[in-house]
C-alpha cells in the first residue's frame, strides 16, 4: 500500500470538501454581498420594501433611505415588492450596487380592503368603505381605538372625553334606534373575529382599520350591523430578519379650561351687596379663599411602552407584543393601568396549502374612579358649586363640612373618603384553518373564545357623606362574559378569458354569548377603615337589598350567509349577498331574520370614451342597497316574562322574604330591527392619483324601532311592553378628498379633507296597538325642574330635538318669565313665571348639520409636521352646567359664575330654568393635533430606524360655546348635546415620543 504524503493532505481534503458540498446539493461558489436602493416612481427612497432571493429564500427590507443589503449567488432572482407597487425582479450579476425604481400600481385601486369574509382589490369594490391606515391614525394618549378614527372617516362622528376610564360615543350616518348602548355602536370585527372587545389590542398593534359605510357592505354581518361594521387588522409580521420595535411615549395633560366661578372674596362681598347671610357653618373666618377646582386637579402623566418582536421567511410569519399604559387623569384619584399581551403566529403547510394562525390577546385594566354618578355627590359638580368661603379642613384635621345642607359635598372629601375601583381581565383566543382545495377553491375555519371578568370594588369610609348613615359601606362585586365564536366559510375566486373576475363565499357561523353571569355583597358598619373593601366580614351587617341584579344570560345564534361577487373587463361590477339569522333574543315567532344586498359598480375610466379625454385615472360609479339589522344591546329576557326581587316582608314567624314583582311583560312577536339603506357614489382619480376622492349619497330607513309602550296593568303583569313600532330616517351626503398640492425631491404636502352631512328624523313612534304620540327624553334633574324633560322624539322631527320653555325676559320683580302656549303649542300672547309642561317648544337640534376633518402632513427630508383639525357646524347645545352656576338662590348656599353680577339679577328666583337661554350654537373648529416628527432613518448596523416626535393634542377651539368645551356627546337619545354639569374636564395634552425598529 503506498503511504499517504504530508503534501497529498490538503488535496485529499478539498476533494473531500467538494464532494459534500455537490452531494448536499450546495454550491461551491462563494456568496455575493449585494447591496443597493429601491426608490418610488419619483425618485425618492422607499423605505420596508421586501427584498427576497428566490434562491434561498433569504430576505430584507429596505431602510428609511431605502437602502438594502443580502447576501445572494450569481444568477439568483432578487424579487422587490411593496403595497401599492408593481411587483419588480433583478437577476444577481455581481457585487455592483443595484439602483431600483418601482412602479405605481395606482395604490388606491390595488390597496386591499378588508370586506365581510375576506379581502378585495379597491378596484373591485361596489360599496362605501373607508380604509385608514395605522400611519393615518390620531396620534394622542388614546385608551379605545375608536379613538383613532375621530374625525378620519365620512360620517362617523366620534366624541371624546378627557376621563381616562370613559368610552367615546360612536355613530355612523346618524342614529337609527332608539335604544342605549350597544345598539347605537357598529360592530367590530378583529381580525376577521366578530364581536371581539376592542381593549384586547393595543393602538401600536393595528395595521389598518376598514370602515363598512353602506348596507350593501354591511349586510353580509346581518343583524349586528345596522350601525355600520369596523374591521380592524392587527400587524402580523413580513418574511426577512427579525425585527424589534419599541414605541413609547410620556404625556402631560392640563385642564383646557375651567369655570370662572366666584373667589372668596367676590363672594363675600356679592353676598353682602345683595343683603344675603353667610351660614356660620361655612365659614371659619373672613380670609379663606379655596380655589377648589384647583385642589381635585392635577397635571396628568402618562406614559405607554409597547415592544413587539417580528419576523418570518416565505412559510411562517409571527409577531408577539407587549403593551403597557398608565393614564393618569387630571382628576385626582381618576387613572387607568392596563397591560395587553398578544402573540400571533402563521405558517403553511402541505405545499402552501394549508395556511395555519394562531392569535392569543389578554389584557388586564385598573381603573379608579371619584364619586360622579349622582346629582350633588360628584366631584366634577362640587369643585364647581362648593364655596369658596369654606377651608378644607377644621383645625382638628377632619373635613371642613356642613351636613346640612342637601346635594352638598366637600370635593376634596368625595376624592380621599371614597374608593371605586374596577379590574377588568379580558382573554381571547382564535384558530384559523386556510385549506386551498383546488385552484380557487379555499376552505376557511375559524374558532375564537373570548373570557371577560369584571371586579368592581366601592368602599365609602366611616368619615365620609357618602352613605354616612352606614359607618363605613363596602361592596365588591364579580362578573363574568363569555363568548364562543365558529365561523366557517368557503370562497372560490378565478378569472376566466382574462375578463370575467368570479367570486363567490358560502359560510356558517355558531356564536354562544354568557353574560352577566355574576354575584355581589355590600356589608356595612366597620370599626374603622384599614381594610377598606378587602374584607367585607368585618362588616357588622349586611345590606340586603345591596345583592345587585347580576343574572346570567345566554344567547345563541347562528347564520347562513353568501355572497357573489362578479367584474368584467375591470368595467362592470356586481356583488349579492344574503345572510339568514337565528336568535334567541327575540319571541318565539321571530327568531330568524333575512338581510339580503345587492350593489353594482361601472368603472367610466375603462371606456374607450373616457381614456380619450385623458383627464380620469379612475371613475367610478357605484349603487346599492341592502338590509342589515340590529340585536346588539339584548339578552335573553329581552323579550319574555320577567320578575325582580322589591323590598322584603316579614312573615308570622318573623321571618323575612323577598316580595317578587313584574320587571318586564313578554311578546311573543317581538323582532329584529331592521335598516334598509340606498347608497350612490362616486369614487375619482385625476392627475395620476395626486388627487383622488369620493362622493357618497344615502338614504337610510329603520323599520320596527323597539320602544317601550304603556299598557294596562289590568291586561298585563307590568306597566310598559317593549314592541316593534318606530321608523326612522336618516339621509345624507359624504365627500372625501385626498390631494398631493406640492410633492418635489425634499418637500411634500398631503391634504385630506372628509365632510359630511346628515338628516336624521323619526317618522313614526305608534300604530293601531301601540299609541304615542312623543316620548320624552332629556331629563337632568335640575333643581326645581324635577319633573321637566329638555328634549323630544316626536314623529317628523330628529332625535336630539330640544323642545324646553322659551324665555321671554323679566316681568317688574326681575323674574324671568316664559312665553305661555295653550293646549295645541299655541302661543297665548301671555308670559308666565310658572311655566307648565304644555309651555314647552321646539328650540333647535343636537345634531350637527356639518361635520369635518382635515388632515394636513408636511414632509421636508427626514422632518415631518401633521396639522389635524375637525369640528361640527349648525348644532346647538343645551349648556345646563351655566344654568346651574347661574342660580340666583345659591348666592349665600352654593357658589356662582363670576358674570352672575352683570348677567343676571339676584331677584330672579327662576334663574336656573332650563329653557332657550342656555341653548347655545354648539359649532366649532377645534386643531385637534399638531405633531413634529424628526426620522433620524438607519443608524449604525443595528438600529434600523428612529423616529422622535412631539406631539400637541386640543391646541386650540375656535367656538362660540359658553360652556367648558362644545365636545359633547351626540350619541344615544337621553341625552344628545347637553352639557350637563357632571363632566369631566377637557384637557390639552403635551406628548413626546420615540419609535425605534431594531
Amino acid at each position: 500500500m503506498q503511504r499517504e504524503t504530508k503534501n497529498d493532505r490538503p488535496k485529499k481534503r478539498l476533494a473531500i470538501a467538494a464532494l459534500l458540498l455537490v452531494a448536499a446539493g450546495v454550491p461551491a461558489s462563494a456568496q455575493i454581498k449585494v447591496t443597493g436602493t429601491v426608490n418610488d416612481s419619483q425618485g425618492l427612497p422607499l423605505p420596508g420594501v421586501t427584498v427576497m432571493d428566490k434562491g434561498n429564500h433569504n430576505a430584507t427590507v429596505t431602510d428609511i433611505d431605502g437602502h438594502f443589503t443580502l447576501n445572494s449567488d450569481k444568477g439568483h432572482l432578487l424579487a422587490f415588492d411593496y403595497i401599492g407597487y408593481k411587483s419588480q425582479t433583478r437577476t444577481v450579476s455581481g457585487s455592483a450596487p443595484l439602483s431600483i425604481k418601482m412602479s405605481d400600481d395606482n395604490t388606491q385601486l390595488n390597496e386591499v380592503v378588508v370586506v365581510g369574509y375576506g379581502t378585495m382589490r379597491r378596484r373591485d369594490v361596489t360599496s362605501s368603505i373607508t380604509t385608514i391606515q395605522q400611519k393615518d391614525l390620531n396620534q394622542g394618549v388614546y385608551t379605545n381605538p375608536a379613538q383613532l378614527l375621530q374625525g378620519r372617516v365620512a360620517g362617523l362622528t366620534v366624541t371624546q372625553s378627557s376621563d381616562p376610564n370613559a368610552s367615546p360615543s360612536i355613530t355612523l350616518r346618524g342614529a337609527s334606534t332608539l335604544r342605549e348602548g350597544a345598539a347605537q355602536e357598529p360592530y367590530y370585527i378583529i381580525d376577521g373575529v366578530p364581536g371581539i372587545s376592542l381593549s384586547t389590542i393595543s393602538p401600536a398593534d393595528i395595521e389598518s382599520i376598514d370602515v363598512l359605510r353602506d348596507a350593501s357592505a354591511t349586510a353580509i354581518y346581518g343583524s349586528k350591523a345596522a350601525n355600520g361594521v369596523i374591521i380592524v387588522t392587527t400587524k402580523k409580521g413580513r418574511a426577512g430578519k427579525t425585527t424589534v420595535n419599541y414605541n413609547a411615549y410620556v404625556a402631560f395633560d392640563r385642564v383646557a379650561k375651567n369655570w370662572d366661578v366666584m373667589d372668596g372674596n367676590q363672594y363675600r362681598a356679592y353676598a353682602k351687596e345683595v343683603g344675603r347671610t353667610l351660614d356660620p357653618l361655612d365659614y371659619i373666618d373672613e380670609t379663606t379663599n379655596t380655589d377648589w377646582q384647583k385642589l381635585v386637579q392635577r397635571t396628568g402623566v402618562s406614559h405607554s411602552h409597547d415592544v413587539s418582536i417580528s419576523g418570518g421567511n416565505d412559510k411562517t410569519r409571527y409577531n408577539a407584543s407587549f403593551s403597557y399604559l398608565n393614564n393618569e387623569g387630571v382628576i385626582k384619584k381618576t387613572s387607568m393601568e392596563r397591560l395587553i399581551g398578544r402573540a400571533f403566529l402563521e405558517t403553511k403547510a402541505l405545499n402552501d396549502r394549508l395556511t395555519l394562525s394562531f392569535n392569543l390577546n389578554g389584557s388586564v385594566t385598573n381603573s379608579s374612579n371619584v364619586p360622579a354618578d349622582v346629582q350633588g355627590m360628584s366631584v366634577y359638580d362640587a369643585m364647581t358649586y362648593y364655596l369658596p368661603i369654606s377651608p378644607v379642613k377644621n383645625a382638628d384635621g377632619s373635613w371642613f363640612e356642613n351636613a346640612t345642607k342637601s346635594q352638598y359635598y366637600n370635593p376634596m372629601s368625595l376624592i380621599e373618603e371614597n374608593t371605586d375601583e374596577t379590574t377588568n381581565k379580558r382573554l381571547q383566543g382564535s384558530a384559523k384553518a386556510s385549506l386551498k382545495l383546488f385552484k380557487g377553491l379555499t376552505y376557511n375555519l375559524t374558532l375564537a373564545y373570548q373570557n371577560e371578568q369584571n371586579i368592581y370594588n366601592k368602599y365609602n369610609s366611616t368619615k365620609a357623606l357618602v352613605n354616612k348613615a352606614y359607618n363605613g359601606y363596602a361592596q365588591r362585586a364579580s362578573v363574568e362574559n363569555k363568548k364562543k365564536t365558529l365561523e366557517t366559510y368557503f370562497n372560490y375566486d378565478n378569472t376566466f378569458a382574462q375578463k370575467h373576475k368570479l367570486g363567490l363565499m358560502a359560510g356558517y357561523s355558531w356564536e354562544e354569548s354568557n353574560d352577566n353571569d355574576g354575584f355581589q355583597l355590600s356589608t356595612y358598619d366597620y370599626y374603622n377603615d384599614e381594610l377598606s373593601y378587602h374584607n367585607l366580614s368585618m362588616g357588622n351587617k349586611v345590606d340586603l337589598n345591596g345583592f345587585g341584579d347580576w343574572r346570567l344570560s345566554t344567547l345563541r345564534m347562528i347564520s347562513f350567509y353568501g355572497r357573489a361577487n362578479y367584474a368584467y373587463d375591470n368595467r362592470y361590477m356586481l356583488q349579492a349577498t344574503v345572510r339568514r339569522d337565528g336568535s334567541s333574543a327575540f319571541g318565539r315567532n321571530n327568531r330568524w331574520g333575512t338581510f339580503p344586498s345587492v350593489s353594482a359598480a361601472w368603472r367610466i375610466s375603462e371606456e374607450d370614451f373616457m381614456k380619450k379625454l385623458n383627464i380620469f385615472d379612475d371613475l367610478k360609479l357605484r349603487a346599492g342597497y341592502g338590509v342589515s339589522g340590529n340585536s346588539l344591546g339584548f339578552d335573553a329576557f329581552t323579550a319574555i316574562q320577567r320578575y325582580q326581587a322589591s323590598g322584603w316582608y316579614t312573615n308570622s314567624d318573623g321571618e323575612q322574604y323577598h316580595q317578587l314583582i313584574g320587571a318586564s311583560n313578554a311578546n311573543p312577536d317581538l323582532k329584529w330591527e331592521r335598516t334598509g339603506m340606498f347608497n350612490i357614489g362616486l369614487d375619482f382619480s385625476v392627475l395620476d392619483g395626486r388627487l383622488n376622492g369620493s362622493i357618497d349619497y344615502y338614504d337610510k330607513l329603520t323599520k320596527d324601532m323597539i320602544i317601550a309602550y304603556e299598557v294596562s296593568t289590568t291586561k298585563y303583569l307590568y306597566g310598559t311592553k317593549l314592541a316593534n313600532v318606530g321608523e326612522v330616517s336618516n339621509r345624507g351626503i359624504e365627500i372625501t378628498l385626498n390631494a398631493v398640492p406640492v410633492q418635489t425631491k425634499d418637500f411634500t404636502w398631503e391634504t385630506t379633507l372628509n365632510l359630511s352631512h346628515n338628516a336624521n328624523k323619526v317618522k313614526k313612534i305608534h300604530n293601531d296597538e301601540y299609541t304615542k304620540d312623543y316620548i320624552d327624553e332629556g331629563h337632568i334633574d335640575a333643581q326645581g325642574q324635577s319633573n321637566n324633560y329638555q328634549q323630544i322624539i316626536k314623529e317628523g322631527y330628529p332625535i336630539g330635538q330640544f323642545y324646553t320653555f322659551q324665555w321671554a325676559g323679566y316681568n317688574d320683580e326681575g323674574v324671568s318669565v316664559f312665553y305661555e302656549r295653550d293646549e295645541n303649542g299655541n302661543l297665548t300672547g301671555k308670559t308666565t313665571s310658572t311655566p307648565q309642561k304644555k309651555d314647552r317648544t321646539f328650540t333647535g337640534c343636537a345634531q350637527p348639520k356639518l361635520t369635518m376633518g382635515w388632515n394636513n402632513t408636511l414632509t421636508y427630508r427626514q422632518w415631518s409636521l401633521d396639522m389635524f383639525f375637525q369640528g361640527t357646524f349648525g348644532n346647538k347645545i343645551l349648556n345646563a352646567s351655566r344654568a346651574y352656576l347661574s342660580n340666583a338662590s345659591y348666592v349665600g348656599l352654593k357658589n356662582v359664575l363670576a358674570s352672575f353680577p352683570e348677567t343676571d339679577k339676584i331677584t330672579d328666583v327662576n334663574s336656573q330654568f332650563l329653557s332657550d337661554r342656555y341653548i347655545e350654537n354648539g359649532s366649532y373648529f377645534r386643531l385637534s393635533t399638531l405633531s413634529l416628527s424628526y426620522n433620524f432613518g438607519k443608524i449604525g448596523n443595528w438600529v434600523n430606524s428612529l423616529r422622535l416626535y412631539a406631539t400637541l393634542n386640543n391646541v386650540f377651539c375656535i367656538t362660540g360655546y359658553k360652556g367648558l368645551d362644545p365636545e359633547v356627546s351626540l350619541g344615544g337619545v337621553s341625552q344628545p348635546g347637553i352639557d350637563n354639569r357632571q363632566t369631566y374636564p377637557r384637557t390639552r395634552t403635551y406628548m413626546i415620543g420615540v419609535n425605534v425598529s431594531f
